[in-house]
């Protein structure tokens, strides 16, 4: 398989008296489309320059390929960056700036055609090499960064939220442009994103970061559906979260009791005991909306009444904010789809019960007693 595994164990990064990065250790297979994803400030952006070796580590080790890159310039580890600013010459045509690399190391001029013309079909650009940047669109410039760092062939193509300038259809584009290149040259690709959607659109797998500590490695689906802590579960979309109390524990079904609302089922694995208290947490899209009180019989499934404080209309779908009856604020999201079921619309003030199965919650954080 083409690409480097990349190997970050134990490192720190303090920019004067501001530590950027916490004892951070994380593997990244070859060929894989890794994703570094957490808010402004977290510490993502560092551990990318750490990799290309802009930035050096305080302590720990970068590897690439099993071989410790701490200390060798960016030009001998074999990566590539792609930058949120494209970083062309505006003097040089396309043709040119994605040549630029090659020129460099006094590639001849028949290798530097051939490899020039294959990299701009590559990112679908080829009637356009005759253009200056400043005549091509955004995407079309970005696609001319992608080109030019992938010309010298390099084993990581590490990206700098590279999407953030362009318009939220255009970004939705060029992420699949993005995923296709990457089947198609297959090398170790990682990604900086505070875009949850972004990451979740084309990662093999995610590293959830946040004030310089990686909480949580998965594929999209695991970081989604079974966010290992709070800040997870709120990051990656939008959630519900319970701060409960649990009354008794059998096997994975848990049962306790949340202030103002009352008993909750949870089906879930944790290492709490009875007594402590815990977070647990239900994404808006699994929970029902209804008029009508449903019929559980004697299922897991818990029924919570409140009434409708906000409808916002998104064409495909509507949200809505629920108010319980102790105050607590629910979110729910309803499908449009399910509307031709027969279901009646439900408006602002509406009075309604929500269900969602135990099997669809899941327990975050464990706080103690």
């Amino acid at each position: 398989m083409k690409g480097a595994d990349v190997d970050i164990k134990d490192v720190s990064k303090f920019f004067g008296s501001f530590q950027a990065l916490k004892d951070v250790s994380l593997s990244i297979a070859k060929g894989e489309f890794f994703s570094l994803l957490g808010p402004s400030g977290c510490g993502k952006t560092t551990l990318l320059r750490l990799i290309g070796g802009f930035e050096d580590p305080d302590a720990g080790i970068v590897a690439i390929d099993g071989r410790n890159v701490v200390g060798l310039p960016p030009d001998k580890r074999h990566c590539n960056t792609v930058f949120q600013s494209y970083a062309l010459f505006p003097h040089l045509n396309v043709f040119e700036n994605v040549a630029f690399p090659l020129r460099i190391r006094k590639v001849p001029n028949r290798i530097i055609k051939e490899k020039v013309q294959y990299y701009l079909a590559l990112v679908q650009l080829e009637m356009h090499a005759q253009k200056k940047p400043l005549q091509l669109s955004g995407g079309q410039r970005q696609r001319v960064a992608i080109a030019r760092a992938l010309i010298n062939e390099p084993s990581i193509l590490l990206l700098d939220e590279p999407l953030s300038a362009l318009d939220a259809k255009l970004r939705q584009h060029m992420l699949m442009e993005l995923d296709a290149i990457h089947d198609k040259v297959g090398i170790t690709f990682i990604y900086v994103t505070h875009d949850q959607q972004e990451a979740l659109s084309v990662s093999d797998r995610i590293a959830v970061m946040n004030a310089g500590e990686v909480l949580q490695i998965g594929s999209p689906r695991q970081i989604y559906e079974n966010p290992a802590t709070e800040f997870v579960a709120r990051f990656i979309g939008e959630t519900n979260v319970f701060n409960m109390k649990i009354r008794t524990i059998e096997g994975n079904r848990i049962n306790g009791e949340v202030e103002g609302v009352g008993m909750l089922l949870v089906d879930d694995e944790t290492e709490a005991l009875p007594g402590d208290m815990v977070l647990a947490t239900i994404r808006p899209e699994k929970i029902r909306i209804s008029k009508e009180r449903p019929q559980t019989n004697g299922s897991r499934i818990n029924v919570l009444h409140g009434f409708v404080a906000e409808p916002i209309y998104s064409g495909f779908q509507t949200k809505y904010v629920v108010q319980l009856d102790c105050g607590m604020m629910v979110t729910v999201y309803r499908q449009h789809a399910n509307w031709s079921e027969g279901e009646p619309d439900i408006e602002w003030k509406d009075e309604v019960f929500l269900s969602f199965s135990a099997a669809d919650m899941v327990i975050v954080e464990t706080q103690g007693r």
